[in-house]
C-alpha cells in the first residue's frame, strides 16, 4: 500500500504543479516582482515562527516553494525544500532561479527525507494542508526528531482535523419536536455532520476531483488518498 499511495499522490501533485505555479492565489509574480515580499501562508505565521535569521530550515512537502522562497527571505541561513513531485521541483527551481536565490529542492516523501537528506536542520517548517497525505502520524514525528539538531524546533500550522471529518448531509424525516428545536435543521434540509474518520486509520480517504483549490485548471490525474489525525495523535 506505501508504493500505491506515494504513486497516487505524486502523479496526482504533479498534475497540479503546473496549475498552481500560474495561479493567482499563489501570487507567482509578485513574489518574483518584490524581493521582499513573502507569500500569504507565511505572513500569517510569521509572528509564530519567531527569528530565522542565521538558521538552517527544512520545508517539508514544499510543494512549488512560494513558502520556501519565503522562509529564505526572512532570513535564514539555509532552507532546504522537499517535496514528493518532480513537477512541483521543477516549478520550485524555476520560481528560485527566477528571484536570484540559492534553494537546495530535494525530491523524496518525507518518512525518506532523514536519509535523503543525510543532515540535521534548527527549524522543520510544515505548513497548512500537510500532514493529511500521511498515512502514519508517528512515523511523521520521529522523521522531524531526526531532522532537527539539538535544540531546534518544529513550526506546523494545519487545519483541525474535525473539518476533515464532516461532509454536506442533506436530512430526511425525523422524530424531534422541532416546536421547541427551532435552531435544528428540518427534515429535506442541509447541514454538516460527522461522516468520515477523526481518529487515524489504516485504511486511506480516496478522492477524484479533476478541480484544484487554487483555481481555473483540469487536474489531469485527479485521484488522491488521505488520512486524518486527530488533535490528539498530532500532539502526543
Amino acid at each position: 500500500m506505501a508504493e500505491d499511495y506515494l504513486q497516487i499522490n505524486r502523479a496526482n501533485w504533479d498534475s497540479r504543479a503546473p496549475i498552481h505555479s500560474e495561479a493567482p492565489s499563489y501570487e507567482v509574480p509578485e513574489l518574483l516582482a518584490d524581493p521582499q515580499a513573502i507569500s500569504k501562508v507565511v505572513a500569517f505565521d510569521r509572528p509564530r515562527l519567531g527569528e530565522l535569521t542565521g538558521l538552517d530550515v527544512v520545508h517539508l512537502q514544499c510543494h512549488i516553494g512560494t513558502d520556501t522562497l519565503s522562509l529564505h527571505r526572512l532570513g535564514a541561513a539555509s532552507v532546504t525544500g522537499v517535496d514528493l513531485s518532480p513537477a512541483s521541483l521543477t516549478q520550485a527551481r524555476r520560481i528560485a532561479e527566477a528571484a536570484g536565490v540559492a534553494i537546495s529542492y530535494v525530491e523524496s516523501d518525507v518518512y525518506s527525507a532523514p536519509a535523503v537528506l543525510g543532515r540535521q536542520f534548527d527549524l522543520v517548517y510544515t505548513g497548512i494542508g500537510a500532514i493529511c497525505w500521511l498515512p502514519r502520524i508517528d512515523r511523521w514525528a520521529q522523521v522531524v526528531a531526526e531532522l532537527l539538531r539539538p535544540g531546534g524546533r518544529l513550526f506546523i500550522r494545519d487545519g483541525h482535523p474535525v473539518l476533515n471529518a464532516l461532509l454536506p448531509t442533506e436530512l430526511g424525516p425525523d422524530p424531534i419536536d422541532r416546536q421547541h428545536q427551532p435552531h435544528i435543521t428540518g427534515a429535506g434540509g442541509s447541514t454538516i455532520s460527522l461522516e468520515l474518520p477523526y481518529f487515524e486509520q489504516a485504511q486511506w480517504l480516496m478522492w477524484s476531483d479533476e478541480s484544484t483549490y487554487a483555481g481555473p485548471g483540469q487536474v489531469g490525474s485527479p485521484t488522491s488518498v488521505e488520512w486524518n489525525h486527530s488533535v490528539s495523535e498530532i500532539i502526543t
